[in-house]
């Protein structure tokens, strides 16, 4: 089967069921996953499907879902491992100070934390905080509020005003879908508010997004484009979509 042929019958696919998986179309096609996410790039950059974590649904549903931390940290592991390598190099000098938003990428950051460099680390999310506190150069601070099973991230009235009072040198912030028209978005309200907070107390903002999540608009728009400073991401983003982004002025890094 050629390439426009199994494309074509991935559209179809995805008109009838509504929702389709990278894993699944490969075992259908007899492919490799590399070769459906290349198929469903072309598919979304004709408009014709939008990529979402794992797999892609009609190009006319705006995602408005979410998937638990555990199957998140499962998906684009070894993309969202390189892209953690790479944003360490945007962490602040000795002596200052960071704020990462909840979130796997951000999560894998964590864990690769330099021991030695004494900085100040502030966090909403509970599995984050615990990596931080094993480091003895991290200043710790914990932002409390209403925790979130899905994401065990603290979030509310609280978290937000606890950030809001804040003004970190760097922030590390995840996101489920970025475009040029939506900015960062993400499917739920109070995400959207801690999310919002985190990118308004940093001087320098930094989003770590596999790229799954390019060229993708999710529920709750928490900042325009021109708001980030940064995005971190893999390989598979596209020339288009990386060109288009650096043409607003965003630097982009592919790890």
């Amino acid at each position: 089967m050629y390439a426009e042929e199994r494309q074509q019958a991935i559209a179809a696919l995805v008109t009838r069921d509504g929702r389709v998986s990278v894993n699944d179309l490969a075992d259908d096609f007899n492919v490799t996953t590399e070769t459906v996410r290349r198929d469903l790039a072309a598919l979304s950059r004709s408009g014709l499907v939008r990529r979402v974590h794992g797999g892609a649904v009609p190009a006319r549903t705006l995602i408005s879902f979410e998937v638990d931390e555990a199957e998140r940290s499962a998906q684009q592991s070894a993309e969202k491992d390189r892209i953690a390598k790479a944003a360490l190099a945007f962490l602040p000098k000795s002596g200052g100070s960071v704020l990462f938003d909840a979130g796997t990428t951000t999560g894998r950051m964590a864990s690769l934390m330099p021991n030695d460099v004494p900085l100040t680390a502030a966090t909403h999310s509970l599995p984050i905080a615990a990596t931080l506190l094993s480091l003895p150069t991290i200043s710790l601070q914990l932002i409390g509020g209403q925790v979130r099973s899905l994401t065990q991230a603290a979030v509310g009235a609280d978290a937000v005003a606890a950030i809001s009072a804040l003004k970190v040198d760097v922030a590390f912030v995840g996101t489920n879908g970025i475009s040029i028209e939506h900015g960062l978005s993400t499917p739920d309200a109070a995400e959207a508010a801690v999310k919002q907070a985190i990118v308004r107390a940093a001087k320098t903002v930094v989003v770590v997004a596999d790229s799954s999540k390019v060229n993708t608009e999710t529920l709750r728009s928490f900042a325009s484009f021109d708001e980030a400073d940064v995005l971190v991401t893999d390989s598979g983003i596209s020339k288009e979509a990386l060109r288009q982004y650096r043409a607003q002025g965003l630097e982009v890094v592919v790890a």
